[in-house]
């Protein structure tokens, strides 16, 4: 009895051993939409989770969430696959940045994204040419980066649409008018210096800099030759955590109401600070969610609102990079890079921003602008829409690969 009872366990044990390899097989081999086999996908996000751009980088992360979301329940779920993110604190330091990139590299990730300063995209892209990456930067917003080699695309908008965005605010028939950029000694401002020089000084007028330390204690000097200068224009470049500090000096020195002022909106946690400080000065932006009118910008609102928020000013850049990774993936059946690459050139798409597209020839990313003002509402400021500016009246020169 017991040699029988022994025998017809062991010949259960065999069949549950077989039933279970059959299972385990026909899900490694499950095939997806395009008839091929569907795969987990790694993605590393390398981001300023906390340091100086911190919000910036958080609401990137957060854009990157609801985009995935969305591209998931709009693109057949981007082909199958799976994805396995890494999020990475950069902590806005650029070398914490590039080795972040070369640890996710070497466990075999195909896709980065997500740098939020301009100092970290313009070292990690170099890294992810040389290795046969796709780099997606996120906030970061240097023109350097657009056409800085095959392998990196943008989701968001660059220094020089920005100053094209703010050409409105001088009228056009002017001409040699002076014109200070006031910004941070950071690659973000020399790239908004450049970018004014060549959109208003090709237009006749004077160009000029005042550059301050990146994140400095004492602003007096610098605000003190902006104030000496006696501009008809100043266009204010500025990311540090000093804004606040920044701004307060040039209204204490009456430089908002003695000259046309122009910068970008901030994020919204300083509206209540800057909303004051702002008054009569004229914003550009890339994004306010008040503005687009399309059903990509409607969900993402309707789905914010759920949790009690709106999106802020990076939110889209994270969304669009979402956005990018699904059709890259999709369209290359997996992540073989060159693929990825060919299915994200020439690609026009609806954002939260509204239509854009992926310049073949350097990766620029063209896209609608904003012009808009802080305005008072009850007890809180929020976005005034002035203008939106066509995607075709705000792209960049273009910048071919190795130029």
């Amino acid at each position: 009895m017991r040699r029988g009872w022994w025998k017809r366990a062991a010949l259960l044990t065999v069949v549950a051993a077989l039933l279970v390899g059959a299972l385990t097989t026909a899900a490694g081999a499950r095939t997806d939409s395009r008839g091929t086999t569907a795969a987990t996908i790694k993605v590393g996000i390398v981001y300023s989770r906390t340091g100086a751009l911190a919000g910036f980088g958080n609401e990137y992360a957060e854009g990157f969430q609801y985009g995935l979301k969305y591209a998931r329940s709009t693109t057949k779920n981007c082909g199958g696959d799976s994805f396995q993110v890494t999020f990475v604190d950069d902590q806005t330091v650029a070398a914490n940045a590039v080795n972040a990139a070369k640890d996710l590299i070497g466990k075999g990730y195909k896709i980065i994204a997500g740098s939020t300063s301009s100092g970290a995209a313009l070292q990690v892209a170099p890294v992810a040419d040389q290795n046969n990456v796709l780099f997606i930067s996120g906030a970061a917003a240097s023109d350097a980066i657009t056409g800085l080699n095959r392998h990196t695309f943008r989701a968001g908008r660059q220094s020089y649409q920005d100053v094209l965005d703010a050409r409105g605010f001088l009228p056009n028939k002017s001409v040699g008018k002076k014109i200070v950029v006031f910004a941070e000694d950071t690659a973000f401002g020399a790239s908004n210096v450049a970018a004014v020089q060549d959109v208003f000084g090709g237009k006749g007028h004077v160009v000029t800099k005042i550059l301050a330390p990146f994140q400095t204690a004492d602003l007096t000097p610098y605000v003190q030759q902006l104030k000496n200068a006696n501009a008809d224009l100043v266009f204010v470049a500025w990311a540090g955590s000093n804004a606040a500090a920044m701004w307060n000096g040039l209204r204490q020195q009456g430089i908002m109401s003695s000259t046309t002022v122009t910068t970008g909106l901030p994020d919204r946690v300083n509206y209540p600070t800057l909303g004051p400080l702002f008054e009569g000065a004229k914003l550009l932006s890339h994004y306010v969610y008040q503005a687009p009118k399309n059903k990509v910008n409607k969900w993402l609102v309707a789905q914010m609102k759920k949790k009690g928020k709106v999106p802020d000013l990076f939110t889209p850049d994270g969304f669009v990079t979402a956005q990018m990774i699904c059709r890259a993936v999709q369209k290359a059946g997996g992540d073989d890079v060159d693929r990825m690459i060919s299915a994200l050139e020439g690609w026009q798409f609806v954002a939260p921003k509204g239509a854009q597209r992926i310049r073949q020839k350097d990766h620029a990313m063209i896209q609608p602008m904003f012009q808009v003002q802080l305005v008072k509402q009850g007890s809180k400021y929020e976005p005034k829409v002035l203008k939106t500016v066509s995607p075709g009246n705000v792209q960049p020169p273009v910048h071919p690969f190795g130029s």
